[in-house]
């Protein structure tokens, strides 16, 4: 499978089109009363196609949180990358991100082709009554026509006081061909409604947690608030304090081809084949999204420590920016090898009318957007490349782009794959430093400039080794940032990032593994960035099948190691992590886990117990010397996490 760095918007068609491209798809062919199913999936703007994950060894792939993140101490709170990256999107950006790994966006939709029925079911249940439930079914109506569905909530009541998160996902998404081949539909509705509380950190990190009263942490006084009980009925979502962040996406992608008919001729059937020169392309899209903090039990002397220029005395804190965008655009591609569509030139127009609502106003503008992309697989799969960008030509971000370019080589036998590129984004900084903002709370009248970012990166899978390594060179110029709780900020200096990545899998005897992650990145130039320096992951497990022919089997133990560094703060009224010079986190020991993963046919089973670093006797014995996350945030002690995944085939 080819490495893919991300999109840039176009229609990528999948590499499992064969003679034809999407016309000859092979489960036509197929009789549908056969026991066997074959199923596999596209997605919107990616090579294809792809198949379904099977592996045990990551409990990652089937969790949000993952490897290179951290959060604030619960599932489903506020989250953040340790890894630096520079923002891809331009035009409009909210500014919303620091709950994005619970999010379902464009990129995660699939879009199924399957002979039989199919269906799953992922349950998840941790400590505190935690729990996710994710649900999927996808057929088709036809052979040519597919829809699915998926369904996901996150809930957790959380160990500390007012942590309690209840975020909910869902997703339709259907595709259809005609039968002579020649038109096509993508479409997908797409919602996501995440709320959390939030309690602004403990009040005391430095001894309260050493405290023995204190050992049950749900005790331990938080700033944000007030007096709580706990409660594990997920069925109830109702918060005083928090985020409440919701977004509805629909979009509809309708082309048609213009080329030449043919037919493959076997000795059972005919198959229809047909070769496109031309294709044109309408895509409209609809995103309607709503960014609410509030707190219906103000401190007073939180808000007077911590965001001075709040009103002295109110009963209540609400901000909210609300956002409608409807976006229309249309494309032509020219395939100039009638036999290659996975060759192409595309270029196309957008027309964007956007309409905001805070609580300084309303307001609309537009864009209008321009777009080209080539990209080339050639016939023998060993070359990829592609070069494409768009540009705001006009309206309210006028002067935003991005331009991209990458290529990429397949390695000899298949064995792994080369990439390279560059990307350039000019971005309008994103709306929460814009005076209109509910969220921008300072006095400030200092205008932004457009923020830029320059990516060079490199990544070589070397799958017979079990080895990746990947460079990423960043340079930045006027970065956008928060100072303090409030104070929105940015440097005119240019600054630069180097990122290096390690994974490896050494192997011991026959079924024992060492997977190794090395992560390293280093700034130069004055900015207000805090950077790790380091971390490192690795899991010491067997896997293997213990002589039983249907069970796959990883067992072993889990390490990440963060080593002392000035870690971001938070700011909740804001949902922004932001720099800090003052506090330096030290952990005196890695986040140590043991875990059993096991998959016999379509079940799967996950069972994990975290944070065994947390073990002490503190006037008896207990999990209860947690890890900081951030000031104020500390980690779990003892989490168990027990979760299964089944699939089934109707």
């Amino acid at each position: 499978m080819p490495i893919n760095m991300g999109g840039m918007g176009s229609n990528r068609q999948g590499m499992g089109n064969l003679l034809n491209g999407e016309g000859a798809d092979s489960l036509k062919r197929r009789d549908k009363n056969e026991d066997s199913i074959t199923i596999f999936y596209r997605l919107l703007d990616r090579w294809g196609p792809f198949t379904l994950d099977s592996s045990v060894s990551d409990f990652t792939r089937r969790f949000p949180i993952k490897a290179s993140t951290i959060h604030l101490g619960n599932l489903g709170s506020a989250s953040r990358s340790l890894l630096f990256s520079a923002p891809g999107q331009i035009g409009l950006d909210p500014g919303f991100h620091a709950y994005d790994l619970y999010k379902w966006n464009e990129e995660d939709v699939r879009f199924f082709q399957t002979t039989r029925p199919y269906s799953e079911i992922n349950y998840q249940l941790g400590s505190r009554v935690e729990q996710l439930i994710s649900l999927l079914h996808t057929q088709n109506i036809k052979p040519n026509w597919n829809f699915m569905f998926q369904y996901r909530l996150v809930n957790s009541p959380g160990i500390f006081q007012h942590q309690r998160s209840n975020h909910n996902n869902y997703l339709f998404s259907s595709r259809y061909q005609s039968n002579n081949l020649r038109y096509h539909v993508w479409m997908y509705i797409l919602g996501n409604r995440l709320q959390s509380e939030e309690n602004g950190g403990i009040i005391d990190t430095t001894q309260i947690l050493d405290d023995p009263i204190y050992n049950d942490r749900f005790n331990i006084p938080v700033w944000l608030g007030g007096a709580s009980t706990f409660t594990a009925n997920f069925f109830s979502n109702s918060i005083s304090t928090g985020n409440r962040y919701r977004q509805t996406q629909f979009l509809w992608r309708q082309h048609y081809d213009l080329g030449k008919k043919d037919s493959l001729v076997t000795d059972s059937t005919v198959v229809p084949l047909f070769f496109p020169r031309l294709r044109l392309e309408h895509q409209l899209r609809y995103d309607r999204s709503d960014y609410n903090f509030f707190d219906k039990q103000p401190r007073f002397e939180y808000y007077e420590t911590f965001y001075p220029g709040r009103p002295a005395q109110f009963d209540s804190v609400e901000l909210r920016d609300n956002w409608r965008m409807l976006s229309n655009s249309f494309s032509f591609y020219q395939f100039p090898d009638a036999k290659n569509l996975q060759q192409y030139f595309k270029v196309g127009a957008e027309l964007q009318l956007l309409q905001g609502r805070t609580n300084n106003g309303e307001f609309s503008f537009f864009n209008t957007i321009g777009q080209f992309l080539y990209r080339n697989l050639t016939r023998n799969k060993k070359w990829e490349i592609e070069i494409g960008g768009q540009l705001f030509l006009a309206g309210e971000h006028s002067g935003d782009y991005r331009v991209r370019m990458q290529l990429q080589r397949s390695l000899a036998n298949k064995k792994g794959a080369l990439l390279v590129g560059a990307q350039q984004v000019n971005r309008t900084p994103s709306f929460i430093y814009d005076s209109r903002s509910s969220f921008f709370l300072t006095t400030s009248t200092s205008s932004f400039k457009k923020e830029n970012y320059t990516h060079f990166f490199s990544l070589i899978d070397w799958s017979v080794l079990g080895l990746t390594l990947r460079g990423d060179y960043f340079l930045v110029n006027n970065y956008s940032y928060l100072l303090d709780f409030q104070k929105p900020f940015q440097t005119n200096s240019l600054f630069t990032v180097l990122q290096l990545q390690a994974l490896k899998t050494f192997r011991f005897a026959k079924h024992f593994r060492w997977h190794a992650e090395f992560y390293f990145q280093q700034r130069v130039g004055a900015a207000p960035l805090n950077l790790m320096p380091f971390f490192t992951r690795h899991r010491l497990a067997y896997e293997g099948n213990l002589g039983f022919k249907n069970l796959k089997l990883a067992t072993g133990l889990e390490l990440r190691y963060r080593p002392p560094y000035k870690a971001d703060r938070y700011s909740p009224l804001l949902g922004q992590f932001f720099f800090q010079d003052r506090v330096l986190i030290s952990n005196a020991l890695p986040d140590i886990s043991a875990y059993v993963n096991f998959k016999i046919r379509p079940f799967t089973a996950f069972i994990r117990a975290e944070n065994l670093n947390t073990a002490r006797n503190l006037q008896g014995f207990g999990f209860t010397r947690n890890n900081l996350l951030a000031e104020g945030y500390p980690l779990q002690g003892l989490h168990l996490r027990v979760g299964i995944f089944w699939q089934f085939v109707n």
